[in-house]
């Protein structure tokens, strides 16, 4: 079994059961992009690059969502008339608060 070491805020609140709610613990994607984040993050695995810790909530959001004009590529903004299926389109796909998905094991380090 392969065990890859992720760094979650200090903060977070704990991985939710498989199925259960979405808190914003970020195990997700921590891990690896959804398909909305390998776009954004260019990369297949590591942490996506749209995520941001939300002080205020304490706990992980998507930038997608919360912040898209600091995490959506630059052309969304010079095309206004894509800006909003884009992000109903990036919406659907990450399922943000839908449900967990993420079937990891999350162990504290030593």
């Amino acid at each position: 079994m392969q065990q890859d070491r992720i760094e979650i805020h200090i903060d977070a609140p704990p991985k939710p059961a498989l199925g259960q709610p979405c808190n914003g613990c970020g195990v997700c994607c921590l891990a690896e992009p959804c398909p909305v984040g390998m776009l954004i993050s260019r990369r297949r695995k590591g942490a996506c690059d749209a995520l941001r810790w939300s002080v205020s909530e304490g706990c992980y959001r998507c930038g997608l969502l919360s912040a898209p004009q600091e995490v959506a590529p630059a052309w969304l903004w010079r095309m206004p008339w894509l800006r909003r299926p884009w992000l109903a389109w990036a919406r659907r796909v990450i399922a943000s608060g839908k449900g967990c998905d993420a079937d990891f094991e999350v162990t504290s380090a030593p």
